[in-house]
């Protein structure tokens, strides 16, 4: 068997809602699983789409009640303005997005589970070198796991970040943003390393979940754009040294790349940190290993959340 045969078809929600920003922005949360499970709230990171990650949420349905969402400007939500592309809209905008799951689905505890760009927001919603409104509206979480979150200390490794983070910027605005199908984008991403280790048919499953077609209907371009994604970066660079994981108001879980491969995103996770936090990496997994790895990041979930349970 070929490793792009699989095709993932991802099944209609339970449930959804439509939440408003604040600024005319909707974004729409799905719900699956079972209803009796502990709540987990799942979200993306910088450039793709929660439908990207089935191969990992789908092993969690079973057990577990799952909300999923997509960040402003990705997935099924319409492309908005770039200005409000940023990181404080974002934590804006995760507190509205909790208050509107408890309100639709019943308040009960959360569990965030985020990778890359949506764990930084996680964290600084919390981080108390954040403004007072922001600590004082934090949304509150029971636990956090933390799939490669970009973070380092303001240090010696702020200086690697910086670099890797201004060749990222630079690459990603060069990338093409037309396509003539998803199938052609599929097999434009074969020749990528980064893509090199995903499970069977996650090249499809990243086309359908992170392309749209055209305003004039004769080609496809990204939900994200280059611009919007490189500007995201930009952010990650400035923040990324903010949080303070010694100091947050609840337990945090870190699952994180091999740090002896070569990057896929940023150095995200400097290793100074891991006497801050619950902290292991998945050997031979790069920043995108929910879909290299997705049996085993549910199972180091699963064994943090069932220790901290008990």
């Amino acid at each position: 068997m070929k490793r792009e045969e699989r095709v993932w078809e991802i099944p209609q929600p339970v449930s959804t809602c439509e939440v408003d920003l604040g600024d005319g922005t909707v974004t729409v949360l799905r719900r699956y699983g079972n209803a009796d499970g502990r709540r987990l709230i799942l979200s993306h990171g910088n450039g793709l789409a929660i439908d990207l990650y089935y191969p990992f949420w789908s092993l969690l349905v079973d057990d577990f009640d799952l909300v999923l969402y997509d960040i402003r400007n990705h997935g099924w939500n319409r492309l908005g303005p770039i200005s409000r592309h940023n990181v404080p809209v974002f934590i804006a905008d995760l507190r509205r997005i909790l208050a509107a799951i408890d309100e639709r689905f019943g308040a009960k505890p959360r569990i965030g589970v985020y990778h890359s760009l949506s764990a930084l927001i996680a964290l600084l919603s919390l981080s108390s070198i954040m403004t007072e409104q922001v600590a004082a509206e934090e949304p509150g979480f029971s636990d956090l796991v933390l799939y490669d979150p970009p973070l380092f200390l303001p240090s010696a490794s702020a200086t690697v970040f910086e670099e890797v983070a201004e060749e990222l910027i630079r690459r990603t605005r060069k990338r093409t943003n037309r396509f003539k199908s998803p199938e052609d984008y599929a097999d434009l991403m074969r020749y990528s390393p980064n893509f090199s280790r995903m499970v069977p048919g996650a090249r499809g499953l990243m086309a359908a979940a992170t392309l749209r077609r055209s305003e004039d209907g004769e080609h496809y371009v990204l939900r994200c754009p280059p611009e919007y994604e490189a500007r995201v970066v930009e952010y990650a660079r400035s923040y990324g040294g903010l949080v303070d994981l010694g100091n947050l108001p609840c337990g945090v879980k870190v699952i994180g790349a091999d740090p002896t491969l070569p990057f896929a995103y940023l150095p995200t996770f400097d290793l100074a940190l891991m006497g801050a936090t619950d902290y292991d990496f998945l050997p031979d997994a790069t920043h995108y290993l929910q879909l290299e790895k997705p049996e085993e990041c549910v199972a180091a979930m699963r064994e943090y959340l069932d220790r901290d349970s008990s």
